[in-house]
């Protein structure tokens, strides 16, 4: 089935945009039923879903940290307290100007630019798309293709409504499915994977023996969110993903930020992979954590979107806002606080990290979090790995906001070891390792894929592995080689 639907999909790629006005055929989920899944895999992460991660949605009061936060705290700056009270004097004038660009421009500071210009990207595009931490690429699918896919998704959802599980459970509009045709379809098309290398473009490694290939983009699979008119409950509002706690815990995280936290947040690269590639961004296995190393987050519009319509907001000043939230734990009415307390200000163990106005007043969220410009089916939207985000508070559109979750992941150590689990997952048609487990996930359902034909080398699968290549740093040469290795590839 997936074989076939990757055909309609390359077909109908090949027409020009302008086509994606004419009516579309669909077509049914058909297939033979697969063969007996193997035994399931075990998992580590607890029954839960999207809003197991978030305490603003579970409802779950976030516990007090223990008092070794507080010696983790007085490491950190023990030595740069003078620069430090230097640096959150200089950003605090400098976020208060970016947050009034924010609200003067609305959403047209995100950049918006057309998938066909990728190869010819202008310097100031370039430097407007890595300023903002986020862009639009308009046009990555057409538009009749993306919408065959929701069709799909929808239809998949339909033929098995009995075990799909989804949040919230009366109205769903986040599903717990990760393997269904179009997903694994939309993952693999040429344009999406176009799209995902241009975006690890942007990033590079001070240091060139790190295990990072940034121009190989791999498979993190997703689920999908389809919200409609009127919904409230998935109101979901300001955090960073790719950890909480851990930017501050773990040493080679918080190696990433060591300009920030040295004092001198003005020459921090939000864009040097050199750490992050081997930085812990789970150290708790919570409900819904990354293992695996997203240089961007993004999705893949199904539907016309525009802001107010259950659609994404962003904090567009990426730089600004990282120094931010990461010295806030330290300042108390501007001052430098000594000795530190355990407080991190929103970010909690095993759950994502929320913000408030009430504990980042100068973010101003009510103000600095934009909502993206209108989006239709086949755009791509992509948002920096340290963003803050959140979507509309209520969908007050009159169709639905829909989108396949579809990050940037880069070919790196942990996430080929993360891939292999993955793979292992997907096989076993239960839900991916960094997910909320839910019994038997879509082992049988109506219109699954069959692996053993159809997994693609994204995915970890297949045998064909990747080339060195010429110009490749000495980094990028050992994971090519690691990855084949790992992933049972042929050399």
């Amino acid at each position: 089935m997936l074989q076939t639907l990757q055909r309609i999909l390359s077909r109908r790629a090949r027409t020009s945009v302008q086509s994606a006005s004419r009516p579309i055929a669909t077509t049914s989920l058909h297939v033979p039923t697969p063969p007996p899944p193997p035994p399931p895999l075990p998992r580590s992460r607890p029954v839960g879903d999207i809003s197991s991660i978030f305490p603003s949605l579970s409802g779950r009061a976030a516990s007090t940290l223990p008092a070794r936060f507080a010696e983790i705290k007085q490491s950190i700056i023990s030595g740069h307290e003078p620069s430090l009270q230097a640096s959150w004097n200089r950003l605090l004038p400098v976020l208060r100007n970016e947050v009034d660009k924010i609200v003067a421009h609305g959403p047209s500071i995100i950049p918006s630019i057309p998938f066909s210009s990728l190869s010819s990207i202008t310097p100031a595009q370039l430097a407007s798309i890595r300023q903002r931490g986020c862009v639009v690429v308009r046009d990555v699918l057409p538009k009749d293709v993306a919408l065959e896919l929701k069709h799909q998704a929808q239809t998949y959802v339909s033929l098995n409504r009995a075990r799909v599980r989804a949040f919230p459970a009366d109205d769903p509009a986040v599903y717990e499915l990760y393997w269904s045709p179009p997903q694994v379809a939309a993952r693999s098309h040429p344009n999406v994977l176009a799209t995902q290398k241009f975006l690890q473009s942007l990033w590079h490694s001070s240091d060139q023996r790190a295990p990072l290939a940034t121009d190989i983009p791999v498979t993190y699979a997703d689920r999908f969110r389809i919200r409609h008119p009127g919904d409230a409950k998935f109101a979901l509002g300001p955090h960073v993903d790719g950890g909480s706690l851990e930017r501050w815990e773990d040493p080679e995280y918080r190696a990433v930020y060591n300009r920030i936290f040295s004092g001198d947040w003005e020459r921090y690269d939000p864009y040097d992979a050199a750490h992050r590639v081997t930085a812990n961004m789970d150290l708790y296995e919570g409900p819904g954590a990354c293992s695996m190393f997203r240089m961007f987050q993004g999705w893949l519009s199904l539907s016309s979107t525009a802001p107010g319509e259950g659609t994404l907001r962003l904090l567009p000043a990426i730089r600004e806002s990282t120094a931010y939230f990461l010295l806030r734990p330290f300042f108390e009415n501007g001052r430098l606080q000594l000795p530190p307390t355990t407080t991190l200000h929103g970010a909690a163990i095993a759950a994502a990290q929320e913000f408030t106005t009430e504990l980042h007043p100068e973010l101003r969220l009510d103000q600095s979090m934009v909502s993206i410009p209108k989006v239709e089916p086949g755009d791509y939207v992509a948002w920096h790995c340290d963003m803050l985000h959140s979507v509309d508070k209520e969908h007050h559109g009159e169709s639905d906001s829909s989108v396949f979750y579809i990050p940037a992941t880069p070919l790196s150590e942990g996430n080929v070891r993360a891939l292999v689990h993955q793979r292992d997952a997907a096989t076993s048609g239960i839900p991916p390792p960094d997910f909320p487990g839910h019994g038997e996930g879509e082992r049988g359902f109506v219109g699954g894929i069959n692996w053993n034909v159809e997994g693609t080398r994204e995915m970890g699968m297949g045998s064909k592995g990747w080339k060195v290549e010429e110009g490749m740093s000495v980094g990028a040469k050992r994971i090519v080689q690691m990855a084949n290795k790992e992933l049972g590839f042929e050399q």
